[in-house]
């Protein structure tokens, strides 16, 4: 370690410039009188007695004033760092507390300025993440969060994966660990996003070059990450190729996420099996909840090739109920070849141009 590095970290531990050449004179004198040391550091010995003393009060040193002439002894760098670390230590479980007593309201937005942070960050999403993830990450980082990952999709988590930067990768590398990925050649941006009120954005240069000057930033806020989800399936989805798809779920099944509930209802309609559902849904505009069950027999998605959306990010069921079910929807594919029955659109938290919006969804085989 050369003398400016030793001098950088020195004052981040408080020291002055005169302080800094002060004590490292008196380190390389070991034990010196005021003169000495006021001679060699090029300041005064009225200066010298001063710093001495605060430098003796943080342990740096001895001021050993019962001799004359007064000396200044160094105390050994171990016992000095030892004892700063001690007190660092000390320190943390109230800084912790400080911390935890910050109301989230205050924890909306922070910037990240370091890569390992933002590794950190991403691994902390997926732990925390219990319905869904939307991840867009570098081919180059995927090993590094790739255990999180099989962690999330083993709890049952919806794990929507870009891999960036690298479209040779094969199927078989992403088995258990995302439930749908799409690979692209490009460099695009590190975004991730747990339950729509979760998000981290960096830019890509960020993750893959050392000193790139950039930031990211960390977002918990429920208004805002929905926009972050959705500039994902609305500018970076459509770019890249799918490259797996997991299995359909054994069911009967509930879902609390809107677009788990789509994509496996698009993964069943495409085997050609016949489900019926059980939503927990309430007309668009409306405060009641109620049961709509029914026949699914369709799907509007923009999650899986071939997509069969009608605008960007729509994510829709299509179900027949008996006409004197449902509660009050409109309905938008009309009635049935028997008059009897009659077809809505499910949508998901926020749905406004489906007839319904859903709170949860039961897939089941249809008797």
């Amino acid at each position: 370690m050369d003398d400016e590095t030793v001098a950088d970290n020195l004052r981040q531990l408080g020291l002055s410039e005169k302080e800094i050449d002060t004590y490292l004179t008196i380190l390389e004198h070991g034990e010196a009188k005021a003169s000495t040391v006021a001679e060699d550091a090029g300041v005064s010995k009225r200066y010298v007695y001063s710093v001495s003393e605060k430098l003796d009060e943080r342990g740096f040193v001895d001021v050993i004033d019962h001799v004359v002439p007064t000396t200044i002894r160094a105390n050994p760098p171990e016992e000095v760092v030892a004892a700063l670390t001690s007190d660092l230590e000390s320190l943390q479980p109230e800084l912790t507390t400080r911390y935890g007593n910050v109301s989230e309201q205050e924890r909306e937005f922070e910037v990240i300025k370091t890569r390992t942070t933002i590794m950190k960050r991403i691994r902390g999403l997926l732990e925390r993440a219990t319905e869904e993830v939307t991840l867009s990450i570098p081919a180059s980082l995927l090993e590094e969060v790739e255990d999180e990952l099989r962690e999330t999709v083993d709890r049952g988590v919806l794990v929507i994966l870009l891999v960036t930067g690298d479209d040779t990768l094969p199927a078989e590398r992403f088995e258990g660990i995302a439930s749908v990925v799409r690979v692209w050649g490009e460099n695009a941006p590190l975004i991730v996003t747990a339950e729509r009120r979760l998000g981290l954005f960096a830019p890509n240069e960020m993750l893959v070059r050392s000193n790139a000057g950039t930031q990211g930033i960390a977002i918990s806020q429920a208004q805002l990450v929905p926009i972050i989800v959705g500039s994902f399936f609305g500018n970076y989805w459509p770019m890249a190729e799918q490259v797996y798809v997991t299995n359909p779920d054994d069911l009967p099944r509930t879902y609390t996420d809107f677009r788990h509930a789509v994509l496996q209802s698009t993964l069943h309609l495409e085997d050609g099996r016949e489900i019926a559902i059980s939503a927990e849904a309430r007309p668009v505009r409306t405060d009641d909840y109620a049961t709509v069950e029914g026949r699914l027999v369709g799907v509007r998605q923009s999650l899986l090739e071939p997509t069969r959306d009608t605008f960007a990010v729509e994510n829709a069921l299509i179900v027949e109920i008996e006409a004197a079910d449902g509660g009050g929807g409109d309905g938008d594919e009309g009635e049935g070849e028997d008059g009897d029955n009659r077809t809505v659109t499910l949508g998901g938290e926020g749905a406004f141009v489906e007839d319904y919006e859903t709170k949860s969804v039961t897939l089941e085989p249809a008797s």
